[in-house]
């Protein structure tokens, strides 16, 4: 075990300083971990996990370097990887547990779920014969009995409505697809919207699909929303702006000690070169996001709409250690087309840079963007028309929408935190499911039609049950948001998320800014963007 450990550790310590010789005073580095676990290995009072200890070890390191630097243990990798990968193994159903029974929401379309039968609604009884309803279980221990390599096999039993028959089902796992756009929809009949919730490796693919999907149906302004957006990979953003720029544009350059400068330029006619373009961001946009943002911003191509980005400008490389789990390295700074480098300050720690986000809501910038202080260092030239842009933490949205803390109530907020509004649109879809397919199989017709007053007042009343006091006022004082919010989870539970945004949209502050300013032609034009988009 000490022979292992000391091996895994000279690994971790040469792969970091890029396999250079390790010098005598990084040797006695070495040599005094190693010494140290092998003084508690033998006299610490009580027997010792020396593989924990290791990873402790190693966490703790990374951490002295900076908040994007992570190790990963072996038995996560799979896991953290997977919404990147685009996809992962396993019988393709999204589910919910409610009220200790495990309800299938989706069976996804394509998926060997779906092939076999398994439709929306189910009730999940047994898996591979073992009771799987009225037991506790929890949704760690669906993923684990579901989840498997492609072309192994699971047997589900299911309780179909009413009925007390059981449906058993034999399932042969494959890969199932993790899309990272959301949603993708007309606004009007010129405006186009797109929702990407990560840049992973199927996002160029996603995202091409969708604007030609948008085009054919006659778009010609697009918003595209990366708010809440986290990032991915760095090459997904790279070509995602690469669709809205011409040829031979710099889009993005990295650049680190032991690498380089490297410029990522544009390639070829993108998909959405003409025509207005409004993203839209906020505190929570980051990473990939912030370099799409950037490089739009920078060539005046089109409106950066909502508040300050997180403002992570550093780039993260995996390394695998020889127990199967993974570093993740910062081993470059991204700066954007103007030389901007977006990163914010990470000097008081992780725990405060995390915090930094709340910071803002504190010191009043969510509500203002004056309260924004950049020193004139920090201020920057756009590449066509000359205007200021900003780097030193974030990017600064060229139209700032503060936080709306209106329409809502302490009873609207709990109805969202205790989860009470989401299961209840979860079973009221569930007993409903064959009117809604009598009534309201098209969504348009859904979204202009459907009436949510008997909705409502079933669930006050499942509130209720739930300990949720009803009271008339603060509903009252947030009526618009509940009624809403209830009506996009219907949508979403019958439909999709494409459906859930297209109608929750409608409370998003952002959201509602990006389609005014592209609907008003003289608000767009004094931003001064390029004329030669």
């Amino acid at each position: 075990m000490k022979k292992l450990i000391l091996f895994i550790t000279i690994t971790f310590i040469s792969i970091s300083i890029g396999f250079s010789q390790v010098e005598t005073d990084k040797n006695k580095t070495v040599y005094k971990v190693a010494k140290l676990i092998d003084i508690i290995e033998q006299l610490y009072v009580d027997s010792v996990n020396s593989p924990e200890l290791v990873d402790a070890a190693i966490k703790a390191m990374l951490e002295k370097l900076d908040p994007h630097s992570a190790y990963i243990p072996a038995a996560s990798v799979d896991a953290v990887e997977a919404p990147l990968k685009g996809n992962f193994e396993g019988v393709g159903v999204r589910f919910q547990i409610l009220n200790d029974t495990l309800l299938v929401v989706q069976a996804i379309p394509g998926g060997p779920s779906a092939k076999v039968g398994v439709s929306a609604g189910d009730q999940v009884i047994k898996i591979n014969e073992e009771l799987v309803a009225g037991v506790g279980l929890q949704n760690s221990g669906v993923r684990k009995r579901l989840l498997g390599k492609k072309g192994t096999k699971v047997v589900i039993t299911i309780r179909r409505g009413g009925e007390d028959e059981l449906i058993e089902f034999e399932i042969t796992r494959d890969k199932i697809p993790i899309h990272s756009v959301d949603a993708a929809y007309m606004i009007d009949d010129e405006i186009g919207y797109i929702k990407l919730n990560a840049f992973a490796k199927t996002t160029q693919a996603e995202i091409q699909q969708a604007l030609g999907k948008l085009k054919l149906q006659g778009m010609e302004s697009l918003i595209l929303d990366l708010q809440n957006n986290g990032g991915g990979y760095l090459d997904q953003a790279f070509k995602l702006a690469d669709e809205f720029l011409p040829k031979k544009k710099m889009i993005v350059y990295t650049e680190g000690r032991s690498y380089p400068k490297k410029d990522f330029l544009s390639t070829y006619r993108g998909m959405f070169q003409k025509g207005k373009l409004v993203v839209l961001v906020n505190e929570s946009t980051a990473s990939a996001s912030e370099i799409v943002s950037g490089a739009v911003q920078d060539w005046d191509r089109g409106a950066i709409v909502g508040r300050r980005t997180f403002g992570k400008g550093l780039v993260q490389r995996p390394i695998p250690l020889t127990d199967g789990s993974k570093v993740r390295i910062t081993t470059q700074r991204y700066y954007t087309p103007s030389g901007r480098c977006i990163q914010k300050s990470y000097e008081d720690g992780t725990k405060a840079y995390r915090k930094e986000k709340y910071e803002r809501y504190l010191n009043g910038e969510s509500f203002s963007k004056d309260s924004i202080k950049i020193p004139d260092s920090l201020v920057f030239k756009t590449l066509v028309t000359g205007r200021e842009v900003y780097a030193g933490g974030g990017i600064i949205p060229d139209v700032f929408v503060p936080v709306d803390t209106t329409g809502t109530s302490p009873y609207f907020l709990s109805l969202v935190r205790k989860g009470i509004m989401n299961r209840f649109a979860l079973e009221y879809v569930n007993e409903n499911r064959n009117w809604l397919d009598s009534n309201y199989s098209d969504f348009q017709v859904f979204k202009s039609d459907f009436d949510l007053d008997s909705a409502l007042n079933k669930m006050i009343e499942y509130a209720e049950t739930k300990k949720l006091e009803f009271n008339q006022e603060q509903f009252d004082e947030a009526k618009e948001a509940i009624s809403i919010r209830l009506k996009a989870l219907i949508a979403q539970n019958y439909w999709g998320f494409s459906e859930f945004y297209e109608i929750f949209n409608e409370l998003n502050p952002i959201y509602k800014k990006g389609i005014s300013l592209i609907s008003n032609k003289q608000e767009y034009k004094e931003l001064d963007l390029s004329k030669k988009y």
